[in-house]
């Protein structure tokens, strides 16, 4: 038995006290949540405010490759466990000494760009094991002058999510890549960077952050540890959907860097001519979903003053439900792109009408459309009262 929206009075406030017990649980849809205005690019740090979400600890830096400037710094000499940031040094590493060309077979050349472009721990694990371990981030460290990297804590070097990174070492590492690099170099790891596939091969989807705030250009390596082994991002075109890979596990606090909290990050460049460098750490609650971490760094990273960025158009709404499924069409018989990550805030650029869905008690006809996943998901998993999106226009 279920109960059309439109059908009448008793139906709405059906759906209202529905609404209003979901809220009120831990499975709770969350509020429609618009992104944070973007200020004018130049305005002083100290007047604007970078959003760190309630129990989130953050690292942040920001640099403008065009003025030789930060345009944001918050705790950028913070350590924190990389989780995947690493394989920047990682495939850096396997490069070095392979001048003048640095070529790889065709095999390695497969594996490195999975490591990068889709996150392959499988692949970061092997280069580990092959070229030293630990002293790959020793040799690293010397290498580019960074001051804050450090190999991972007594007992666990054999675990490469471990070494410590901050955001302010992240610049310089982009630095390096893009200005000193041999161009062979930059050119194989910033082109896996700037095709980073949507789920990373472990089945997490990897669009959060820089990708999910601003259009094209940009270039990502992200990180994430503690979420679990797998998750359940679905790409049919990406070379993610062809392996499994290994989540490295989170174990008790050692040394100055915290190995327990829930731990998302995005780093990248953003704008032509790679204008911006953005790396951007944080620990969030153990108790934090996946979603809950996406949405709480997309706010923060919209938060942000990033030089040579363009936002893209739309408004941002939470959603509930799991493993909701965003389609090519607007019927349930189309291709199914991704899942979204439960709980997590989407943006939403049109909507239209399109086939009638039933999740009783509920009843819709109007889909919205996401540019950031490329499809339509029903209406009825949008965090707002009514069928048709207040605010939002017709596609």
């Amino acid at each position: 038995m279920y109960a059309s929206v439109r059908g009448g009075l008793t139906a709405v406030v059906l759906r209202w006290c529905l609404l209003a017990a979901v809220l009120a649980g831990a499975a709770a849809a969350p509020a429609r949540a618009a992104g944070p205005p973007s200020a004018p690019h130049g305005t002083p740090s100290a007047v604007r405010a970078v959003v760190v979400p309630p129990g989130v600890t953050a690292g942040v830096a920001v640099f403008d490759r065009q003025t030789g400037t930060f345009t944001e710094q918050l705790n950028p000499r913070t350590q924190f466990r990389s989780a995947s940031v690493v394989k920047l040094l990682i495939a850096l590493d396997h490069l070095w000494n392979r001048g003048p060309q640095y070529t790889l077979t065709a095999a390695d050349r497969a594996r490195f760009d999975l490591m990068l472009r889709s996150s392959d721990d499988d692949t970061a694990s092997d280069y580990w094991r092959e070229n030293g371990g630990a002293a790959i981030v020793t040799r690293m460290v010397s290498r580019l002058g960074l001051a804050d990297t450090a190999p991972p804590p007594a007992g666990q070097s054999g675990t490469w999510g471990y070494t410590a990174l901050s955001a302010a070492d992240t610049v310089r590492i982009y630095r390096y890549l893009l200005d000193t690099a041999p161009a062979p170099v930059r050119t194989m790891i910033m082109g896996d960077l700037r095709q980073s596939t949507r789920c990373g091969t472990d089945g997490f989807d990897q669009r959060f952050g820089i990708p999910a705030s601003f259009e094209r250009p940009w270039a990502v390596k992200q990180g994430w540890s503690g979420f679990g082994e797998t998750g359940t991002c679905s790409d049919t075109g990406s070379a993610a959907a062809a392996a499994t890979a290994r989540t490295p596990g989170v174990a008790a606090g050692a040394d100055d860097v915290d190995l327990t909290r829930r731990a998302l990050h995005t780093t990248g460049t953003v704008g032509t001519g790679d204008r911006s460098i953005v790396a951007v750490y944080t620990l969030q609650p153990t108790s934090t979903s996946f979603g809950a971490a996406y949405t709480n760094l997309g706010r923060l990273v919209r938060s942000l003053d990033v030089p040579g960025s363009v936002r893209p158009e739309g408004t941002w709404f939470g959603t509930w439900g799991t493993d909701v499924r965003v389609r090519a069409g607007t019927d349930t018989s189309s291709d199914v792109l991704t899942r979204l990550p439960a709980g997590v805030e989407v943006l939403i650029r049109c909507q239209q009408r399109g086939q009638e869905v039933e999740v009783p008690p509920y009843v819709n006809d109007w889909w919205a459309e996401l540019p950031l996943y490329g499809g339509y998901i029903t209406n009825i998993y949008v965090s707002s009262p009514e069928n048709e999106l207040p605010g939002v226009r017709l596609c």
